[in-house]
């Protein structure tokens, strides 16, 4: 993967850390992102088998059951990557502290993904890295997007569409957390132009996408 921009080595978490992925806090895990800026989203079980075979580093799970997330989790921490686990597209999960609790003491999950604030801030209190997800769907998910970011929470912000450059350029203008570029990321245009917008990395169910 070559996007013309220098941050991107493509090191392995494990060889960029040194140490155990754990640990990684998350001025390391931006630090990662920064180096691996293209982040696998996998929304089915074929999806999670291709991206186990790709040079992605950070994988965003976006599908399972309480019955088979830890599972999943141990097959992406086997493959030498970085689970994040979307605790709301978790079935059988209900949104409450309880859920990041569960992924927290009974998964490998390195760290969560949420729309959700308060499931975020857990996560955060029990040692899991955490990305807050919004949906930009109106100047008003904009406002709740800069009331919102002060919280020291999360680790990163990823905003949807991921494609909206002008939105990204203004909000990495105005809030203090990196940003995470995800959805309608269809090619190597779409990628370099939200890192040229400033995003910290982008994420993609698009398969071709993982492999560019």
């Amino acid at each position: 993967m070559n996007f013309d921009v220098d941050r991107n080595r493509n090191l392995s978490y494990t060889e960029h850390m040194g140490k155990d992925p754990m640990s990684m806090d998350g001025r390391e895990f931006v630090e990662l992102l920064h180096q691996n800026p293209v982040i696998a989203a996998v929304k089915d079980w074929d999806g999670l088998a291709k991206c186990l075979e790709s040079e992605c580093q950070v994988v965003f799970i976006l599908f399972g059951t309480v019955l088979n997330i830890a599972d999943t989790a141990a097959r992406v921490k086997a493959a030498g990557k970085l689970a994040m686990i979307h605790v709301d597209l978790v079935d059988g999960l209900a949104a409450r502290d309880v859920a990041v609790e569960f992924i927290a003491t009974q998964t490998q999950a390195d760290g969560i993904i949420s729309t959700r604030q308060n499931l975020v801030r857990r996560a955060k209190a029990l040692g899991l890295l955490c990305v807050q997800r919004f949906f930009v769907l109106d100047s008003m998910a904009l406002v709740t997007i800069q009331r919102q970011h002060a919280a020291e929470a999360t680790d990163a912000i990823e905003i949807l569409p991921g494609a909206l450059f002008k939105v990204i350029r203004k909000l990495c203008g105005e809030i203090g957390k990196p940003i995470i570029a995800g959805g309608l990321i269809s090619d190597k245009e779409d990628i370099v132009g939200a890192l040229d917008a400033g995003a910290v990395a982008i994420s993609s169910t698009n398969q071709d996408v993982w492999f560019m």
